[in-house]
């Protein structure tokens, strides 16, 4: 398989991932249940599916992806074990925009730790971008102090470092972490599981979650988990623009949640600077594909 098939596939990947996501957050706040209750159901219902999922797919073929590929694999694993614990904690102690908003700022710690770790040095124009989103952080940041939103706000930027240390984990062992991502929900479950036992279940609508975590989230966190085997850490990490744009919406839509005027300025530098960048990044790979195809005739 060449190069710019495996890219297009990545990208395919991906983009069905971050759609995915997209109802995450709305069908936690449907649930309607306390933050451990429904941790514990997302996370439990994730990992029995995912191990259904492995067994019959290991079951059929000898191929099946490892749960977990070696040390990187669980290194993974505990980074988006973190991830659910942060973001969760975040639903419950700040709005769906600021939460999503800041989630986008991933791609700035992608793009930081692939230059440490990776040595993929950005370019000029991704670090314009890297400023101006942390710019719109900060007014996000700004906005909620004194309102009771700081601490959710300070716990969707952790979600967001972990998002982007496990992809960059990913891409720099190269393996399919397609089910890691899914298996790292053991730790969350397992802290989950203790604090439920001292108060108990507490949910109106636990369909809402049982699907979220059966279903979305398998999806979401295996293409997701999956993408860095073919396509850059921040490439992946703008599929969860798709995130930051729709989950607002759906919540609008839904419970009339209107973001605050500090959240939109925010957001709306995030997107635009994110959407630019896209732009730009797809405008450079097609000017290095024509000069490939000049430069090697067929």
């Amino acid at each position: 398989m060449s190069a710019h098939t495996d890219h297009q596939k990545g990208l395919l990947i991906t983009a069905i991932g971050g759609l995915t996501l997209t109802f995450d957050i709305p069908l936690i706040r449907l649930a309607d249940g306390e933050a451990w209750t429904i941790m514990l159901l997302r996370t439990g219902t994730t990992f029995v599916a995912t191990m259904i999922i492995w067994a019959v797919w290991r079951a059929w073929s000898r191929n099946a992806p490892a749960l977990i590929p070696g040390w990187q694999g669980l290194a993974a694993a505990i980074c988006y074990g973190l991830t659910s614990i942060t973001f969760v904690t975040a639903v419950y102690h700040t709005t769906t925009a600021d939460l999503v908003f800041i989630l986008a700022f991933n791609t700035v710690f992608a793009s930081l730790l692939s230059w440490l770790f990776l040595k993929e040095r950005p370019r000029p124009a991704t670090v314009l971008a890297m400023l101006a989103m942390i710019v719109g952080v900060l007014i996000i940041v700004g906005g909620s102090v004194g309102s009771g939103k700081l601490f959710g706000d300070f716990m969707a930027l952790c979600s967001a470092f972990f998002v982007a240390l496990a992809i960059t984990i990913s891409r720099s062992s190269g393996k399919d972490m397609g089910f890691t991502a899914l298996v790292g929900v053991i730790f969350p479950l397992a802290l989950a599981a203790v604090m439920v036992t001292g108060e108990g279940l507490h949910v109106n609508a636990p369909w809402w979650i049982i699907f979220n975590g059966a279903v979305i989230m398998p999806i979401s966190f295996f293409c997701l988990a999956a993408g860095p085997k073919y396509i850059s850490g921040p490439e992946v990490a703008m599929f969860y623009v798709l995130e930051t744009v729709l989950a607002p919406v759906w919540v609008w839509l839904v419970f009339a949640e209107a973001p605050t005027r500090d959240s939109l300025i925010g957001g709306a530098i995030l997107i635009v600077t994110l959407v630019a960048h896209s732009l730009w990044q797809l405008h450079q790979g097609r000017k290095r594909r024509a000069a490939l195809a000049v430069g090697y005739p067929a």
